[in-house]
């Protein structure tokens, strides 16, 4: 049996996603800038993806601008909004459990003279409301809070986040990384307050390379990437059509069935810890049955984290060391610091992340493999 418990990191694409992104690359190939029919066509493929995707959100088509994924999403909304609103302060918040994406931009724009407040989180991941509203100021011209963790799966309250934010400084702009949240929560922009929304498609069972930006039609923001005016003039480059499609197709399958692929998601989510937790020297980490449905961090204290997962590999089964954009770097995962865990856990935390086409029967398998070889490795370990 093959268990592929890594959909955090990556998803298989709907079959409909590879179809039309077949379809758009052999048969309707033209580049939406050119005035033929082929371009015609190419420019009505982004058009029905960008309706797909605003429907999701309840928001406007032309609100929706397509990226290469999470990251240039991430880096655009942080940095583009930063360089368009620094006359008007030059403070921004965000929380010390973000994702590398967010972190970095961050960092940059520390460099570049801005300054950066990094709420930090309980033991369960979340932030604190009243230190958010103490940091905001009328300096402070971004927020920028992660809706769903990636590596623990702790959800933030981004409604009530959203609300306190334009209460204390309406013209602060309010960005969400709804990268792992999207496809598992509804996602309403125009009533949470969010002016900026990112979101990566390979996340969702589309292509890689592809994801969106949520700009709200009245956020002011620069473009970050210049060239012939593509996209409303707000991200140059020659359109990914093929891409959009997929993302497109994508994004409104998994809505069509949000609820159901949820529930299903929180039933394996809710068996898997059970069963996890009647095993010895096992922690799990974060908001538990209150965090995200997909998403199972847990330290099987004694084992390496890394030692685990190849065991587990040689069984067909697949999860990760914590997040995989940062599974090369030697250096503790920031959100397991932010939690205060103990090294000794956090050398020892690994994740499964679920998708709606996880098994119950694939999770006996990992937990009967884990029964298997969990005292073998702690033997080895200790010599």
């Amino acid at each position: 049996m093959e268990a592929y418990l890594d959909n955090s990191a990556t998803t298989q694409c709907y079959e409909e996603v590879c179809d039309i992104v077949i379809r758009t690359m052999r048969e309707d190939y033209g580049n939406p800038s050119s005035m033929h029919l082929k371009g015609v066509e190419g420019e009505r493929y982004l058009k029905e993806a960008g309706s797909r995707i605003a429907k999701t959100l309840k928001v406007e088509e032309k609100e929706i601008y397509f990226t290469s994924g999470g990251t240039e999403s991430n880096n655009w909304a942080l940095i583009g909004t930063a360089l368009a609103n620094q006359r008007a302060g030059k403070h921004i918040i965000t929380t010390a459990i973000e994702h590398p994406a967010i972190s970095a931009p961050a960092s940059f724009l520390e460099d570049q003279g801005f300054t950066v407040t990094r709420l930090g989180v309980d033991q369960k991941g979340e932030i604190s409301l009243e230190e958010l509203e103490q940091a905001i100021t009328p300096e402070t011209i971004l927020v920028s809070v992660m809706f769903v963790n990636n590596e623990i799966g702790a959800v933030q309250p981004i409604a009530e986040i959203g609300a306190l934010i334009k209460k204390k400084n309406p013209k602060t702009i309010f960005h969400v990384d709804a990268i792992q949240a999207y496809g598992k929560y509804r996602i309403l922009p125009k009533k949470m307050g969010i002016d900026l929304l990112s979101v990566s498609g390979h996340k969702i069972h589309g292509p890689k390379g592809t994801g969106f930006l949520y700009i709200n039609e009245k956020t002011k923001i620069l473009p970050y990437i210049y060239g012939g005016g593509q996209q409303r003039g707000m991200r140059s480059g020659t359109d990914n059509v093929p891409g959009a499609a997929g993302l497109g197709v994508a994004a409104e399958k998994v809505y069509g069935h949000l609820e159901e692929n949820v529930s299903h998601m929180r039933e394996l989510h809710k068996y898997f810890t059970e069963e996890l937790q009647k095993m010895d020297q096992v922690v799990i980490h974060g908001m538990g049955e209150a965090g995200a449905p997909h998403i199972v961090s847990v330290a099987f204290v004694g084992v390496r984290s890394e030692v685990l997962l190849h065991t587990l590999e040689e069984r067909n089964i697949y999860i990760s060391a914590g997040s995989a954009c940062s599974t090369h770097k030697r250096s503790g995962s920031p959100t397991l610091t932010a939690l205060r865990i103990p090294r000794e856990q956090m050398e020892s935390t690994v994740r499964f992340s679920f998708c709606e086409n996880t098994t119950k029967e694939q999770l006996d398998y990992t937990l009967d493999v884990l029964r298997e070889v969990l005292p073998v490795l702690r033997r080895y370990a200790r010599r």
